[in-house]
């Protein structure tokens, strides 16, 4: 789920799920409506999205995905959800990600989504793609938003293809990220990004990100709309050795956050 408030006429929208932030179909449907107010509400500024605890998010709930019966499931799930991604990608003003904690999976995805991307300054934290190693892909939506936030196609491959959690420092030196903050700063940064973007005559950073973002956007609204993603998604998550996986994991993840 996601908990709003708003701050100086900033949305700040925080993961909040159990101790991983995982994203459900409620959080998305949450995430989609947030972002129709950021864009229709002339008295909003932006958009800071960021997490509760130890975790900005783990990613999808593994138990939603195990829980896929057949593919009409998958397909309505993916289907929505490549939508509000488009739609968080393509919003209209300042989005910035304030990452509190681990990050991985739709939460990097999210990340990515975003105009800039701010994480604390500690040790501890790990931020990458570990779909690989589980048995899953990418959707369209999500392949193209790493890509573009990535900003290289060599980038992209070391990312997905090697599955590696990396800590903050690295995550800096790879772009993955744009500034490590201290924690009681991360919030503060995050405002004073999207006002130092917004708060200009004739707010010039709305047909600016347009223009950035807007042949992704148009790619990828075609490539959803010629249907060939189901496929892929559908045999992935009906399989059965990827579901035995995401049992594993889900019982180490349930375990590590007992401790």
């Amino acid at each position: 789920m996601l908990k709003k408030i708003v701050e100086d006429q900033i949305i700040i929208a925080c993961l909040a799920d159990r101790k991983t932030n995982a994203v459900t179909r409620e959080t998305l449907d949450q995430l989609a409506d947030i972002v129709a107010e950021v864009n229709q509400d002339a008295g909003i500024k932006g958009l800071i999205l960021t997490g509760e605890g130890r975790f900005f998010s783990s990613g999808f709930s593994l138990p939603m995905f195990m829980d896929f019966a057949d593919r009409e499931a998958v397909v309505s799930f993916f289907t929505r959800e490549e939508q509000v991604l488009l739609d968080y990608f393509s919003c209209t003003k300042p989005v910035v990600c304030a990452i509190n904690g681990h990050c991985a999976a739709m939460g990097l995805i999210l990340a990515m989504a975003s105009d800039f991307r701010l994480v604390k300054n500690h040790p501890r934290i790990k931020l990458g793609m570990s779909e690989i190693k589980i048995g899953l892909g990418l959707t369209i939506a999500q392949a193209a938003i790493m890509r573009f936030g990535l900003d290289s196609d060599k980038r992209f491959r070391n990312v997905m293809y090697f599955g590696e959690m990396i800590d903050v420092n690295q995550a800096l030196e790879q772009e993955m990220v744009d500034e490590l903050v201290a924690e009681d700063q991360l919030i503060v940064r995050a405002k004073q990004i999207i006002s130092l973007w917004i708060d200009t005559p004739n707010q010039p950073f709305v047909q600016l990100k347009k223009s950035l973002k807007s042949d992704t956007a148009q790619k990828i609204a075609q490539d959803l709309a010629a249907g060939n993603w189901q496929d892929s998604m559908c045999n992935a998550l009906l399989n059965k050795e990827v579901k035995a996986t995401l049992s594993f994991v889900q019982a180490a993840m349930d375990k590590k956050s007992a401790s």
